[in-house]
C-alpha cells in the first residue's frame, strides 16, 4: 500500500532536506554531462568544417598594366635638324598626317636637278627615236645603190662580152667589101689605062677611074686600122668593166656590213638611251621620296604621347627617345602576369572585369585576346602575360596605369569542395584531415582538382558531408611538436 510521504513524516524538514540533497546531486550530475559532452562537440566543431557540394564560379585574380595596343618611336630616315614641329603632346592625329617636317632644301635642289637629269634623257630618246630609223633607211638605200650599181656593172661587161666580139667581125666582113672594091678598082685601073693609050677614053676618065681605086684603098686602110683598135681596146675595156664588178662588189660588202652594223648599235644605243631614261627616272623617284621622307607622318591613327625634339634640333634615324622627334601610340590594352598554374584555365574571348587604381568604384569590361606563347620566369615564379582588350574605359583609362584583373571563367556546377587551407601534404601526398573515431585527426589522401583561392574542388577522396580539419586541436600541435 502506497503511503503518503507527509503522513509518515510528521516533519517536512528531512524530506525537503533529502529533496534538495537529491536534487542538487542530480542537477550536478546533469550538468556534467551537459557541460562534459557538447564542449568537446563544439571543439570540433570549431576545428572541423563540412565537405560541401557548391556552385563555383571561376574567377581568376592577377594585376597588371596598361599599355600601348601598338606604339613607336617617330624619327627621319635620314639625319637632319626639324624644321617645323605640327602637333603636340596628347594630340590626336589621323594615319598619313604630318606631324613634322626636316629641312629639305638641299633635297628640293637635288630633286629639281634630277628632273632635269631625267627630263634630258628623255629627249635624247625621242630624238634617237627619229635619227636612228633614219640613219637605218640611209644604210639600206646605200645598200640598194650599191647594189643596183653592181648589177648596172655586170650587165655593161655581159653587153660589152656580146658587143664587141659583133663588132669585130663587123670591120672584118667591111675589110672584106673594101678589099674586094679595092681589087675591082685595080682591074678598072688595069683596063681604063690601055682604054687610054689606044685613046678610047679621055684623061679625065682615067683619072677618075684611079681616083676610085686611090679611095678604095684608103676605105680598106681605114676599116683594117679600125679593126686593129677594135681589137686592141676590147680586152681593156672587159678589164675595166671587170675592176668596175670589184669594187660594186666591195662596195655592197661594205654597204651590206654598214647597215647590219647600224641595226645592231642602234638596238644597243636605244637600249643604252632607255636604260638612262630608267635610270634618271629612278634617281628622280628616289630624290622624291627624300623629299617626301622630310614629312614626317603618322602611320597610323592615334595620340602624341610624348615630345622628344624641338625645332631646331639635330635628329637621327633612330627609334630611341634620345635621337627621336615623337612617340605615337593607338589604343590601350592590359598587360597581366598570370601564374602558370592558372593558365589552363584561360582562354580568347573570356570576359575580364578590370579595376583601375586610379578609378577604385569602376568596374571596366574587357576580354582575352592573346596569351603569350612563352613563359617568363622572374625570382623563380612562372607566369604568362595575358592581354586584355578593352570593351569599356577607353577614354578615362591612361597609359601605364596600374589595374587589378579579374577572369571570369565558367561555373562549376554541383561541385565538392572544401577550405583550400584544409589541404595538406603528408609524405608528399595531397590529403586532408578528418576526424577519427574519437575525433582526433587523421590524414585521408584525396585527389583535387580546380584550386579557386579559398576553395578547392575536391574529385575523390572525400564524400558530401564528410568533416575536415581545418585547424588541428592544441594538443595535438604540442604533441606533433
Amino acid at each position: 500500500m502506497e503511503v503518503p510521504v507527509i503522513g509518515k513524516l510528521n516533519s517536512p524538514l528531512p524530506l525537503i532536506l533529502a529533496l534538495m540533497t537529491g536534487g542538487i546531486i542530480l542537477v550536478g550530475g546533469m550538468t556534467y554531462k551537459i557541460v562534459e559532452t557538447p564542449t568537446a562537440e563544439i571543439k570540433l566543431n570549431d576545428l572541423t568544417v563540412l565537405v560541401k557540394r557548391e556552385t563555383l564560379a571561376v574567377e581568376i585574380e592577377a594585376s597588371g598594366t596598361l599599355e600601348p595596343m601598338e606604339s613607336v618611336n617617330l624619327s627621319p630616315k635620314n639625319p637632319g635638324r626639324l624644321l617645323k614641329l605640327l602637333v603636340q603632346q596628347g594630340m590626336s592625329v589621323k594615319q598619313g598626317q604630318v606631324l613634322a617636317v626636316m629641312e629639305n632644301t638641299e633635297v628640293q635642289a637635288e630633286g629639281k636637278q634630277a628632273q632635269a637629269n631625267f627630263q634630258k634623257a628623255v629627249a635624247e630618246l625621242e630624238a634617237a627615236k627619229i635619227t636612228i630609223p633614219s640613219e637605218i633607211n640611209q644604210a639600206q638605200t646605200r645598200l640598194i645603190q650599191a647594189e643596183a650599181q653592181l648589177e648596172e656593172t655586170q650587165a655593161n661587161l655581159a653587153r660589152a662580152q656580146q658587143r664587141i666580139p659583133r663588132y669585130i667581125e663587123q670591120i672584118k666582113a667591111q675589110i672584106l667589101a673594101a678589099r674586094s672594091r679595092t681589087q675591082l678598082a685595080a682591074s678598072r685601073v688595069k683596063r681604063n689605062e690601055e682604054l687610054m693609050k689606044e685613046g678610047a677614053i679621055t684623061h679625065d676618065s682615067f683619072d677618075e677611074v684611079i681616083s676610085d681605086y686611090h679611095n678604095a684603098e684608103a676605105n680598106l686602110l681605114e676599116i683594117t686600122q679600125r679593126l686593129e683598135q677594135a681589137q686592141n681596146t676590147a680586152n681593156p675595156e672587159i678589164s675595166q668593166l671587170q675592176q668596175d664588178i670589184i669594187r660594186s662588189q666591195a662596195a655592197v660588202t661594205e654597204a651590206k656590213i654598214a647597215f647590219e652594223e647600224r641595226k645592231k648599235t642602234a638596238q644597243a644605243e636605244t637600249s643604252r638611251l632607255e636604260a638612262s631614261v630608267t635610270a634618271a627616272k629612278a634617281e628622280l623617284e628616289r630624290k622624291m621620296i627624300q623629299f617626301q621622307d622630310t614629312a614626317i607622318r603618322a602611320p597610323f591613327d592615334g595620340i602624341i604621347t610624348r615630345k622628344y625634339a624641338n625645332v631646331g634640333a639635330f635628329v637621327t634615324p633612330t627609334t630611341s627617345a634620345s635621337t627621336s622627334i615623337l612617340a605615337l601610340a593607338r589604343g590601350l590594352e592590359v598587360v597581366a602576369k598570370v601564374p602558370e598554374m592558372d593558365l589552363g584555365m584561360l582562354e580568347v574571348g573570356q570576359p575580364v572585369k578590370v579595376i583601375a587604381d586610379a578609378y577604385p568604384d569602376k568596374i571596366f569590361q574587357g576580354k582575352v585576346i592573346r596569351i603569350a606563347p612563352e613563359a617568363i620566369i622572374d625570382r623563380n615564379v612562372t607566369s604568362f602575360e595575358v592581354t586584355v582588350g578593352l570593351v569599356t574605359g577607353q577614354d578615362e583609362l591612361k597609359s601605364k596605369m596600374n589595374v587589378d584583373v579579374t577572369f571570369l571563367g565558367k561555373q562549376l556546377s554541383n561541385a565538392l569542395v572544401v577550405p583550400t587551407i584544409a589541404i595538406v601534404t603528408q609524405e608528399g601526398k595531397l590529403g586532408v584531415m578528418v576526424p577519427d573515431q574519437d575525433n582526433n585527426p587523421q590524414f585521408k589522401p584525396v585527389t583535387i582538382g580546380m584550386v579557386l583561392d579559398k576553395k578547392t574542388e575536391i574529385l575523390s577522396g572525400l564524400n558530401s558531408g564528410d568533416r575536415v580539419f581545418i585547424d588541428i586541436p592544441s594538443n595535438k600541435k604540442d604533441k606533433k611538436s
